[in-house]
């Protein structure tokens, strides 16, 4: 089960850097958007930092993979609002890819939260 955590971590990371893509227009044209671009390519890096401190497997590595997971959903959380507002790419595929991310992150959170013993080595 342990492993299931950096699968976790993996998809969370290629989900973010693949948002970040999109924004910069490499992916998909016309959803170019510089700070939402900045952003998950930020939370992507995080995110990557969480995974690394899990695979150290340190007395701090869980502790840190679980402030990633809750940067990156406090990111998610302001990026979600800003779509919200009016502010932010209002395009569908922001709308489900919010969803998917805040649905992945607390998913994260609650396992790190419930298994003390969170290394992906085992």
């Amino acid at each position: 089960m342990r492993p299931a955590i950096a699968i976790l971590f993996l998809i969370e990371i290629c989900l973010y850097a693949t948002a970040s893509l999109t924004h910069a227009g490499f992916v998909l044209e016309g959803h170019e958007h510089r700070q939402a671009m900045i952003a998950e390519a930020v939370i992507s890096a995080v995110l990557l930092l969480g995974l690394i401190s899990l695979n150290l497997d340190r007395p701090w590595s869980r502790m840190a993979a679980i402030s990633a997971q809750s940067f990156a959903l406090l990111g998610t959380l302001v990026g979600a609002f800003t779509i919200a507002v009016g502010v932010g790419p209002q395009t569908t595929l922001d709308y489900i890819t919010h969803a998917v991310m805040i649905l992945l992150l607390v998913t994260g959170l609650a396992w790190l939260a419930s298994n003390r013993n969170a290394s992906p080595l085992g």
